[in-house]
């Protein structure tokens, strides 16, 4: 805990530099639309029965009590089903808002990659990613092992829902670009999408975005195996902590034009290393409870 202590109380003077960048004159267009992620729809008196329009296709405003009941609702829900996608949306969306999406609103302003992924607004789907081309890549670029990552874990590109609660258009895009680039963030670090790889990654992502649904999602842990969490707070936790707070803002990756590149290339550049491959650990640890099951139940039969 002694080695984390400098680099946790680093956290504040890092994102605070993003937020200095933020008031640098002449922003981008993109940059101007909206000094914070508020609504602009509070104009009027706002209640359930006075709701204001959309402020983007598929946005629904809620009043403080309707956004603290399903952050509370959705996080049960989370907790109890970890596959209910629907749910951990709803969660990141209503805990996310105003202020840690706009911290990371922030983060992309203080970047020129980051400014120019706001000003394009693109999507990362199958629609948009042309994952056959990506297929045809060498195994050691970002495209062939966003492809191969996809390939072996059955995943596909389309499974993030569209944002819905967060208020200001443009940190709705923030929000939605985090939660499509997920995937991508999952083949950088080898990571599955097994529970515990779920974990390990969102521990990761909680140090670089502030994300407190990341944070939330390490409750989990208490309905992991005993291996799975002394595994996690020995390895995979340290190393989330580590390289979560040491590298880039991860939201300010151009994917689309890094397909090419050599994927060693990315992670140095961006500062993180790869965790010990949890695949593997996890076969090996099969295969060993399969020999020493399989050793006892010789020894009993000589018996």
């Amino acid at each position: 805990m002694k080695a984390l202590t400098p680099r946790l109380r680093s956290i504040p003077s890092r994102h605070a530099l993003s937020q200095q960048a933020h008031h640098v004159p002449h922003l981008p267009v993109a940059a101007i639309g909206a000094a914070s992620c508020t609504s602009n729809s509070r104009s009027r008196p706002f209640s359930v029965l006075n709701r204001p329009p959309p402020n983007y296709p598929g946005h629904v405003p809620l009043t403080r009590i309707e956004r603290a009941a399903l952050a509370v609702g959705s996080g049960v829900a989370s907790l109890l089903d970890p596959y209910r996608h629907d749910m951990i949306a709803a969660l990141g969306e209503t805990t996310a808002s105003p202020y840690f999406v706009q911290r990371l609103r922030r983060a992309m302003l203080a970047s020129a990659t980051g400014r120019r992924i706001l000003r394009a607004r693109p999507r990362l789907s199958s629609a948009t990613l042309d994952l056959p081309y990506l297929r045809t890549l060498g195994p050691r670029t970002v495209g062939g092992t966003y492809a191969a990552w996809l390939d072996r874990e059955g995943v596909s590109p389309d499974t993030r829902d569209a944002v819905r609660y967060v208020d200001d258009a443009e940190c709705a895009y923030v929000m939605q670009r985090y939660r499509e680039a997920h995937d991508f963030y999952h083949a950088l670090t080898g990571l599955p999408v097994v529970r515990e790889g779920e974990v390990a990654l969102k521990a990761f992502e909680f140090a670089n975005t502030l994300l407190p649904m990341t944070g939330l999602a390490l409750l989990a842990l208490t309905t992991m195996k005993s291996a799975e969490r002394q595994r996690f707070w020995t390895i995979y936790g340290p190393w989330a902590v580590r390289n979560g707070l040491r590298s880039e803002e991860v939201i300010n990756v151009y994917w689309e034009e890094e397909m090419e590149t050599d994927v060693e290339e990315l992670r140095a550049r961006l500062g993180i290393e790869r965790p010990p491959d949890l695949r593997e650990i996890r076969k090996r640890e099969r295969e060993e409870r399969r020999r020493v099951k399989e050793a006892a139940a010789k020894q009993a039969v000589a018996s």
